[in-house]
């Protein structure tokens, strides 16, 4: 439920993408991130915990269903290295940082579910520091909603997706019993 004003108003859900939608995003991404990495054999993938860890293992899938070539998967917690904890106290444990590789020298592809201030890539990249240093950082977000605070582009984009800074995006991949879909979430006035 949003508040505003005194009032309270009851969230409109809409489907934003389906199934079908996603896989299509995920094959257009695949073949766009090997088009720019011709030598994927020094590719990893890193999903930020918690919804970019499944569409990273599906991005990995598509390219080595292209390539024919293993792509490293690894998961990323950045709780730690938000620098807003005091306005979103810690959560309990949202998933552990895995990562069976080492990524200096690696080209990191850091994937995400939704873009929104840009706070989360920045403190990825932080946090992805305390491993080592990569050759490069790429950014692949399935959803950019807009409303940056810090000056952060994403190299792969699934779709652009206006919205007004109350609405909430939820994106459900890879979750037990329940179909994958984007869905936009608004207030009714």
């Amino acid at each position: 439920m949003f508040q505003g004003r005194g009032l309270f108003f009851v969230p409109v859900i809409r489907q934003l993408l389906d199934r079908q939608d996603l896989d299509r995003i995920l094959t257009r991404i695949a073949h766009e991130v090997i088009e720019r990495n011709r030598c994927v054999e020094n590719l990893c993938i890193i999903g930020i915990q918690r919804g970019g860890v499944p569409l990273a293992y599906r991005l990995a899938g598509k390219i080595e269903s292209v390539k024919a070539v293993s792509v490293p998967v690894g998961t990323l917690n950045i709780a730690r290295h938000r620098d807003d904890r005091d306005i979103r106290p810690l959560q309990a444990e949202t998933g552990r940082t895995i990562i069976p590789f080492d990524v200096s020298g690696k080209k990191i592809i850091v994937v995400d579910d939704v873009l929104f201030t840009g706070r989360s890539i920045r403190a990825a990249m932080d946090a992805l520091m305390d491993y080592g240093r990569p050759a490069c950082i790429q950014f692949f977000v399935l959803i950019d909603r807009g409303h940056r605070e810090l000056p952060v582009k994403p190299d792969y984009v699934g779709k652009n997706i206006p919205t007004m800074f109350p609405d909430n995006i939820k994106v459900r991949i890879g979750q037990e019993g329940v179909e994958d879909a984007v869905l936009l979430e608004t207030a009714d006035e």
